[in-house]
């Protein structure tokens, strides 16, 4: 998966965990097992970021923008 692809696949899953975890502070067991579920997954989609993000940094696929000095 490339960096782009597993940033989206994060945003994707925080969104449906956030929304059924509203639904488990109703009382839904069902949403509660969905959460559950999912906090596996973010795992191992955060995982494979941090790896994907970590390549990139040592790549130049990131660039860390040089701050300029003021001049007073």
């Amino acid at each position: 998966m490339a960096l782009s692809e597993t940033t989206a696949k994060l945003e994707s899953l925080l969104s449906a965990l956030s929304k059924d975890l509203l639904k488990v502070y109703r009382g839904n067991k069902s949403a509660a097992q969905r959460v559950r579920v999912g906090t596996i997954r973010l795992e191992k989609v955060g995982k494979l970021f941090r790896k994907e993000s970590v390549d990139a940094e040592k790549t130049g696929k990131f660039r860390k923008k040089k701050l300029r000095k003021r001049k007073r």
